[in-house]
């Protein structure tokens, strides 16, 4: 494919910085294994398959050995990454905690404490004056662990007792316990690792999934705390759905969802029942995508039927397929989700690639937006676990404006404040946030967010970060990120491209960055970043492009289509390997995977992935410096598809820039778990940055 070229020939040709890497050792070289891997007559040999054993000792050691060699490349930034962890930790409240939800007459809270990896949750009486009661001490279960993660938590429909989902080790095997709030005692069980988890209405009875041997959700189970029976409900054999429970806000069904990356399929089950069967709500149709909801009697569905980028409809319970409108299908507004109320329902909508939130009173029918007071930001919601309750909490913020969980009355609208997140030392007056837009190879225009520093000098180019993701219709965020700031203070202009392949525009824009126009969410990113250099805001001797997952295949497909484009990469956690991974039906996610980007047993889909890969792509160029993270205990994308990668380009690269590799030898997609953990690697990240560009005296 033919790409555009960046008109100002001078840019390209621009002097590359004066990285300020060591000199240092050579770099790991893994011995090379040929393994043939062609399919459909095209000739592939995999010389680092081998990579994949990871109980293999020399594996191992190779990881290690890559590790230490990163922190060599990377030592004459050891100052600067201090300097960089201590301006990160002291824009921390180390002694904070989260606004308190009301449930049940308490307020449940999580907070950290100064020194302390980890969140502790607690509770107290709804009224002033009342002690708090610690539930879960993370800090405590993480003693002597590498990795611990809260994954969630959960309290009975009654209040008496609390379920709650670890993770170990970063690979999202969740192991549950059951804590008696009165006694703060757990309760004996034997459920076994699950991926979800719910209540039903009782204090006896939970709902749950579990994976298979492809760590595929398959399985949908029923047990009862007091006699330890276990009871197989649903068993889900299509390869490529996924089940996972959950309840309705009201507590009176328990939902079994089956969900592919484009269709769905609801089972109900009263949660009032305890032995009750699951009953299909609307059986599959390719195609069709739905969620449900439930209020007074009937269900509440956002739906794509006749509707591209989804309505709501209800329907009585007993004929859930006799639909009355409740909020039609608008072509330029996005339905995202809906959270259900007694006397309200809160409607998530996105248009124009930005959030909204529109409200619908049940008595009146009357439907109001609330407004938002900045031009791009990102909404969420918050927890609200209280169906009765009259407010609807969301979290607000932008590029610009730190976090705060705000509470909108399902009435009339009115907005109020309920916690604003402090950040000490920081001044939003110093940064400036807008919105930018790039023009695609076809004509399309592609949104870009971007934050930088209010003084920054725009008569001459500057260092700007490009990060995108663009798959599975999911939107990137203009978020706030303190961590960021230290990068904004040094210069450095932050940009969020929202490509195709994303959801930031609708699911017209999902398509056309999906199976067969895969290649159009590179394209996309190659035109915002010739934007940006066009335009003079930076020059790619300047630019740094990052990602993560398949943002990460995304930076390694760009790098293949133009190496010349930056002056350094980041992958994180990648997704580099897409033909061996996909070909491999025994790997997690991989057969759920065929409706985003292709079946590569399928000649043709073959095609589509064989001209991106980025590792079957890599060839004779002159790369960037690149630095590719990955976690041994990945269970979403093995960590052997960035060390290969890795490995590749070192072979391949044409000039001296450097190839680096992190493992995080104890953690898994979502890199560590402690905070303060994960602003160590952050400032890894950015001293490996600043070094490309020359800036470690910045």
């Amino acid at each position: 494919m033919k790409l555009p070229l960046l008109v100002l020939a001078g840019m390209l040709a621009a002097a590359p910085m004066n990285a300020q890497f060591a000199k240092g050792p050579d770099a790991p070289r893994p011995d090379k294994k040929p393994k043939d891997v062609s399919v459909h007559g095209d000739v592939r040999v995999d010389e680092y398959f081998w990579l994949r054993e990871k109980e293999n000792p020399a594996v191992l050691a190779h990881l290690k050995a890559e590790n230490a060699h990163t922190e060599a490349v990377l030592a004459p930034a050891q100052g600067l990454r201090k300097k960089l962890y201590q301006e990160m930790t002291g824009r921390m409240k180390e002694d904070d905690s989260s606004a308190p939800v009301p449930l049940l007459g308490w307020l449940w809270y999580e907070r950290m404490e100064k020194g302390k990896q980890h969140p502790i949750l607690c509770r107290r009486k709804d009224a002033a004056g009342t002690e708090e009661q610690v539930v879960i001490d993370v800090n405590r279960l993480a003693k002597g662990k590498e990795y611990t993660l809260l994954e969630d938590y959960q309290v009975s429909a009654s209040g008496a007792r609390l379920v709650y989902l670890m993770d170990w080790t970063g690979y999202r095997e969740y192991e549950p316990f059951v804590l008696d709030l009165g006694t703060m005692k757990l309760v004996p069980q034997k459920i076994g690792k699950v991926s979800s988890l719910t209540w039903a209405a009782d204090d006896d009875t939970v709902y749950f999934t579990t994976e298979n041997e492809a760590k595929r959700s398959d399985k949908f189970w029923r047990y009862h705390l007091a006699s330890g029976k276990r009871e197989l409900l649903y068993e889900e054999t299509d390869e490529i759905f996924d089940v996972a429970a959950s309840r309705s806000a009201d507590h009176r069904f328990v939902f079994c969802s089956s969900g592919s990356k484009t269709t769905s399929e609801v089972r109900a089950v009263p949660a009032t029942d305890p032995s009750g069967k699951p009953a299909v709500l609307l059986p599959r149709v390719t195609g069709h995508e739905y969620h449900a909801e439930h209020r007074d009697g009937r269900f509440y569905l956002v739906t794509n039927k006749d509707a591209k980028n989804f309505r709501v409809v209800s329907a009585p319970v007993d004929r859930p397929a006799e639909w009355t409108e409740v909020q039609p299908h608008q072509p330029a507004i996005k339905v995202e989700g809906v959270a259900m109320f007694h006397d309200f329902m809160v409607v998530m909508e996105r248009e124009r690639g930005l959030p909204q939130i529109r409200l619908y009173d049940f008595a009146t029918g009357a439907a109001r937006r609330i407004t938002l007071p900045q031009a791009t930001y990102e909404v969420m919601e918050d927890d609200n676990p209280d169906f009765t309750a009259a407010e609807f909490r969301f979290r607000y913020e932008s590029m610009v404006t730190p976090p705060s969980v705000r509470a909108a009355q399902g009435l009339t609208g009115a907005v109020r404040v309920l916690k604003n997140k402090e950040v000490p030392g920081y001044d939003p007056a110093q940064y400036r946030t807008e919105r930018v837009e790039a023009t695609a190879g076809d004509g399309t225009k592609i949104p870009v967010s971007l934050v930088y520093r209010a003084d920054l000098d725009r008569a001459r180019p500057q260092p700007l970060h490009l990060t995108g993701y663009g798959s599975y219709g999911l939107s990137e965020s203009a978020s706030f990120s303190s961590s960021r700031v230290s990068l904004l203070d040094r210069g450095v202009i932050f940009a969020t491209a929202h490509i195709r392949g994303g959801g930031e525009m609708g699911e017209e824009w999902r398509e056309a960055g999906r199976m067969q126009h895969k290649m159009t969410t590179f394209t996309d990113f190659v035109s915002c970043a010739e934007f940006f250099c066009g335009a003079g805001w930076t020059t790619p001797a300047q630019l740094v492009i990052s990602g993560g997952s398949a943002g990460g295949m995304l930076v390694g497909a760009v790098l293949n289509l133009r190496p010349d484009l930056c002056q350094a990469a980041i992958l994180d956690v990648p997704f580099v390997d897409v033909l061996n991974t996909m070909l491999d039906e025994t790997l997690p996610l991989t057969t759920s995977e065929y409706v985003e980007w292709g079946n590569p047993t399928v000649k043709q889909e073959y095609a589509w992935m064989r001209a991106y890969s980025p590792y079957d792509n890599l060839k004779a160029a002159a790369y960037p410096h690149v630095l590719v993270n990955v976690g041994l205990n990945d269970s979403q994308v093995p960590y052997w598809e960035g060390a290969k990668y890795a490995a590749r380009l070192r072979d391949v690269r044409t000039n001296q820039r450097v190839t680096l590799l992190h493992c995080d030898m104890g953690a898994g997609h979502g890199g560590v778990s402690g905070r303060y953990d994960s602003l160590k690697e952050t400032a890894r990240d950015m001293a490996f940055e600043l070094s490309a560009l020359g800036l470690l005296g910045k």
